[in-house]
């Protein structure tokens, strides 16, 4: 059985946490006693109905204000699939949290209010997960039920959406109409809207295709820790990491970056043993024929398929700190398992959420800005462009001073 990881998105009140509270309930995956302490604390603040988004609010904060703050990973699973659910904030001082929900998800629900239809927030949040290459999208018109359950409402924002959408890069996009609050189109079809012919929401998360997302062409494995020789345990020297991309077998003929060095896999070790092929997203000991001087940071990857070996870093950035992303700064960059210093050359333009209109006349980005920033770094980066490999294709912006995540960056590939 496979698992899907999903993120919700979208302006405040759109009803994310809600949307996942009703498809958790729905589905049967939630404990009697969560749901009692879920009606206990929607009786205490006055609700005339039991509030699911209590479900996935938990910060006590959250719950007093009746907003989401910081991402809320949920587990379910159906006789189809396992699902990971990252509950994302709507506010605009959040769009942190909601790019670190979005970054590892195989498809995105942004949710708008039916009765507000497109905001800032909607077209932003749309935009970040174009930008991630999140590689499906639900945009789910919610609250149906407080516009009578129209379909000129839902076509309009639908047409909308899409003509917004066809400048974006989204592979597929659907669109879905629903009542979180109801029920409607969350688990089973509503027969309030005979109009929509489409599936529910859970049947098309179900039922998406996901096998064909990841990179199985470029063998990409960056060693994230090197396992020496220790009492108890002989000779034995492997490199732990993640597969991020490609297939490897035992016997497999690699090379070693940055040293250049070849070599041959012995075997790959797993904590159940031995296995005869590993692929993304395992994780994994790697043991080579050769004795290699391989350290973190390093990558194992085929002899004529090898990313590319740059200090200069042409990037789309999302920046997350108050204080503005200007050139001639400097911070570290960590990427895969590598962390250098890298100093800002040049902003080349930052990116209108509304219009996506580039402003070449942009000299800075400020808190929640996107753009496209030139960089060069200390050492050499192992990268590929993100379109091709989501791990190796992008990065994060640290500040060395305060240790902050400040910045998320994709590397383009022109």
């Amino acid at each position: 059985m496979d698992i899907l990881r999903f993120a919700t998105a979208g302006s405040v009140d759109d009803g994310k946490s809600t949307l996942i509270g009703r498809l958790l309930f729905d589905s049967k995956a939630v404990f009697t006693d969560q749901l009692e302490s879920v009606e206990r604390t929607s009786q205490l603040r006055g609700d005339l109905y039991t509030d699911l988004a209590l479900l996935t609010d938990g910060l006590r904060a959250e719950r007093e204000q009746g907003i989401t703050i910081d991402v809320a990973y949920r587990y379910f699973a159906t006789p189809r699939r396992k699902f990971i659910i990252a509950d994302t904030p709507g506010h605009i001082q959040y769009t942190r949290n909601m790019v670190t929900g979005a970054s590892t998800a195989d498809l995105a629900v942004v949710l708008v209010d039916a009765r507000k239809g497109l905001v800032e927030q909607s077209r932003r949040h749309a935009t970040i997960v174009s930008l991630l290459r999140v590689p499906h999208i639900v945009l789910a018109i919610n609250k149906m039920d407080l516009v009578d359950w129209s379909e000129e409402v839902f076509e309009s924002i639908r047409t909308e959406f899409l003509e917004f959408a066809t400048r974006l890069d989204f592979t597929d996009v659907t669109v879905i109409p629903l009542s979180a609050l109801a029920g409607d189109n969350v688990v089973r079809r509503s027969s309030n809207m005979p109009w929509y012919e489409g599936a529910s929401l859970l049947h098309h998360l179900e039922n998406v295709y996901i096998a064909s997302d990841r990179n199985l062409t470029d063998v990409r494995f960056p060693v994230q820790y090197v396992i020496r020789p220790q009492n108890g345990r002989g000779d034995y020297r492997a490199f732990a990491g993640q597969v991020v991309g490609g297939v490897l077998k035992p016997g497999d003929e690699v090379v070693v970056l940055p040293s250049g060095l070849p070599t041959r896999i012995r075997a790959i070790d797993t904590a159940d043993g031995e296995v005869l092929e590993a692929y993304p997203p395992m994780s994994v000991t790697i043991r080579l024929d050769d004795e290699l001087d391989v350290s973190r940071g390093d990558m194992i990857c085929r002899q004529h398929n090898q990313p590319t070996v740059t200090q200069d870093i042409d990037a789309m950035v999302c920046w997350m700190d108050e204080s503005e992303l200007r050139a001639g700064q400097k911070y570290a960059i960590k990427h895969t398992t590598r962390t250098v210093r890298a100093l800002i050359n040049e902003v080349q333009y930052e990116l209108d959420i509304n219009s996506l209109h580039r402003s070449q006349s942009a000299d800075s980005l400020g808190l929640n800005a996107i753009g496209r920033v030139r960089m060069r770094t200390t050492q050499p980066l192992l990268v590929d462009a993100y379109r091709r490999n989501r791990n190796t294709g992008g990065f994060i912006i640290i500040d060395e001073v305060t240790n902050r995540t400040v910045g998320a960056g994709v590397i383009t590939d022109n």
